[in-house]
């Protein structure tokens, strides 16, 4: 399909689908392997994982303020600089791929990635399987896995099945199951106006995104100095394509966008109804579909943290 069609298809297709049918709550029970988790959560939280002790999963991904570090751009190893806005790590496991170019397929192959990023964590899963060898880790690994003990995968696997039990729900959730006091009159015209405005396009499902890419700038150039999906498939099509982000916890997790444009939740909204719906909307407009937004922060699961 013409990629430049698209918005209108998604448009046509909106109208003939009830708008609540789009989005979805975050479902109550989670299977999680609580063994797995236990140790991926050990891991996740272990700076042993990067090439000098200093830098863990949480470094980047701080749990409490949104999965994210708040920062335009993270740092790593010897305070090495990234060049991207980390994404959260809550509610990863409903996104369709991981990263904001979609090169990880699931939440395995996206915790495979850090650990050897020379920015990131600067180790090798050569030397880590050794190390971790060497550790307390060791037993933990020979009985959760005692037939491959100790590999990239089951390090991965296990920091993955903690992942998964990341799910934040919110007032939201409580109101698509139909507790329609969940939120206040002024949540329900944001969510109103968020599905009239064509916002829902492409923030939809049980993450409000993460369902599909899209490219930065429809309707207007977007500016940005990253190409994107591009860099993965060097399809001259997918530039300026980026997996479209959650909504969730969004007001937690400022500054915006993969180059961190902006802090300001309001700016962000309006910026996204001007380049991506080719629309402009009142300052009323901006801040009710803001106070919906809000609705969507939601809570650590029982025992997330250490």
């Amino acid at each position: 399909m013409n990629r430049w069609i698209f918005p209108l298809f998604f448009a046509i297709l909106v109208k003939l689908t009830a708008a609540d049918a789009m989005l979805k709550p975050l479902p109550k029970h989670l299977p999680v392997d609580r063994e797995k988790a236990a140790l991926g959560k050990a891991l996740f939280f272990d700076p042993i994982l990067s090439g000098d002790d200093t830098v863990s999963c949480a470094t980047c991904h701080i749990l409490p303020d949104g999965g994210d570090d708040n920062l335009p751009v993270s740092f790593g190893i010897r305070g090495k600089r990234g060049n991207i806005n980390a994404p959260t790590v809550l509610n990863a496991l409903f996104n369709f791929r991981q990263f904001w170019d979609g090169r990880a397929k699931d939440l395995r192959e996206q915790a495979e990635g850090p650990v050897e990023n020379p920015v990131e964590m600067g180790n090798s899963f050569e030397n880590l399987v050794q190390t971790l060898k060497k550790s307390p880790y060791k037993e933990r690994f020979a009985k959760i896995y005692p037939e491959k003990g100790i590999t990239k995968f089951t390090i991965t696997d296990a920091i993955a099945e903690y992942e998964k039990s990341l799910i934040t729900p919110s007032r939201f959730d409580r109101y698509l199951r139909g507790d329609k006091s969940a939120l206040t009159p002024g949540e329900k015209k944001g969510l109103r106006l968020f599905r009239e405005k064509g916002c829902i396009l492409c923030h939809h499902g049980v993450n409000l995104g993460g369902t599909m890419y899209s490219k930065f700038g429809v309707y207007a150039s977007s500016g940005s100095e990253n190409l994107g999906r591009y860099n993965v498939t060097h399809d001259p099509l997918d530039k300026y394509y980026f997996k479209v982000p959650t909504l969730r916890n969004i007001e937690k997790t400022a500054p915006y966008f993969h180059d961190a444009r902006t802090s300001s939740l309001k700016e962000a909204v309006a910026m996204m109804a001007k380049i991506q719906l080719g629309r402009s909307m009142t300052d009323e407009e901006l801040d009710d579909i803001v106070a919906f937004l809000k609705s969507l922060t939601g809570e650590l699961p029982p025992g997330a943290l250490p």
